[in-house]
């Protein structure tokens, strides 16, 4: 199964406020972006994800669920774009700062580092585990 990374303003919407929707979660809607919409359209069921709070704190806050697969976001008057239903899973006992991540040589390769506008980016299985390692979890949450 893929991982991912969702970022978000968290004065526009913060993991709090998504651990606040409880197990039903909420609509990823409002991306407008092709490559983070083709993200969205490769997401399955179950896959998890990190949550990152860009701007404000730049760190990986949590970590999420694809809890409803890829379909037509209402918000798009043109009908381009969709979205997928995320929930909250956890939050990580530490926050990885974008520093850190930065600052880790085996991350050089991350889209969180070589593409940092990107809202919905995809995570390799190693970058998983390790962020989750530097997060506090010595064992990633397995789906």
């Amino acid at each position: 199964m893929a991982h991912w990374l969702f970022k978000s303003e968290p004065s526009a919407w913060s993991f709090e406020k998504l651990v606040g929707c409880g197990a039903d979660g909420t609509d990823w809607s409002g991306v407008r972006n092709h490559s983070a919409k083709l993200n969205m359209q490769a997401m399955r069921v179950g896959e998890q994800g990190f949550f990152y709070h860009s701007n404000e704190g730049k760190a990986i806050v949590g970590i999420v669920e694809v809890s409803n697969a890829y379909r037509p976001d209402p918000t798009d008057p043109a009908g381009k774009f969709g979205m997928v239903d995320i929930r909250a899973v956890r939050p990580l006992p530490r926050p990885v700062t974008l520093d850190a991540v930065k600052a880790e040589k085996r991350l050089a390769a991350m889209a969180l580092v070589t593409n940092s506008r990107l809202s919905v980016q995809p995570v390799t299985e190693a970058e998983w585990a390790l962020i989750c390692e530097m997060g506090g979890l010595w064992q990633p949450p397995s789906i």
